[in-house]
């Protein structure tokens, strides 16, 4: 794996998060407080993706079901929803 060359930036962070960062670094559980911020970075980019990739999923069944099947009126799914829910309720008190 070849290594970007590296950028140095400046951040600034509250008290309480620098104090989790250098007891991190401290512990030995990071070599640096550059590679626990990486690790945060990458952390936040796969979340990142993930959360545009349910996005697009939504999207996708969204417009599947605008171009299948009847509409239903919006009362009746309101109704048809109560009625699982209800359902979903009695099953987890019983």
């Amino acid at each position: 794996m070849r290594q970007e060359k590296a950028e140095r930036i400046t951040i600034t962070l509250p008290p309480d998060m620098l104090a989790t960062i250098k007891e991190k670094v401290g512990s030995g559980s990071y070599g640096s407080t550059s590679e626990l911020i990486r690790e945060a970075v990458r952390l936040w980019q796969k979340r990142e993706e993930e959360h545009q990739a349910r996005l697009s999923a939504i999207r996708e069944r969204l417009e599947h079901s605008a171009q299948n099947g009847n509409p239903v009126p919006l009362d009746t799914a309101f109704e048809s929803i109560e009625e699982l829910h209800k359902k979903r309720i009695k099953k987890n008190v019983s």
